[in-house]
């Protein structure tokens, strides 16, 4: 593993969720200077917490910013969801589900407003 495969990796990630290192930046409290370092043709490596911030932001793992081939976070939790929904009553399943649907449409407003401003 290199700089290299982390930085191609992290420009996949970057690009496929419209970001840029600016907000990455914003988002991570990680200096836009430090990111361009990651980024750049000199491709370092971060420290392993800097990469695990990185990681969390963009929803994926350190594994897939490193070589490319671990599935989301979100993805691989998945399957320890439905396992938990299968063990709750009907009403506790009900519950999630509610609550699902006002985070659904907390996310939807905030994207409705970072893209407003474009």
């Amino acid at each position: 593993m290199n700089g290299t495969d982390f930085r191609k990796n992290l420009r996949a990630v970057l690009f496929s969720r419209n970001l840029t290192v600016r907000e990455l930046s914003a988002i991570t409290g990680i200096a836009k200077g430090t990111l361009d370092c990651y980024l750049g043709a000199r491709a370092s490596m971060p420290p392993a917490n800097i990469a695990a911030k990185i990681a969390d932001a963009l929803g994926v793992t350190i594994e897939y910013l490193l070589n490319g081939q671990e599935l989301k976070k979100q993805e691989n939790n998945i399957g320890a969801v439905i396992q938990i929904l299968v063990e709750l009553s009907e009403q506790d399943v009900e519950t999630v589900l509610a609550v699902s649907r006002v985070l659904k449409k907390q996310t939807q407003e905030k994207v409705k407003v970072k893209t407003s401003f474009c």
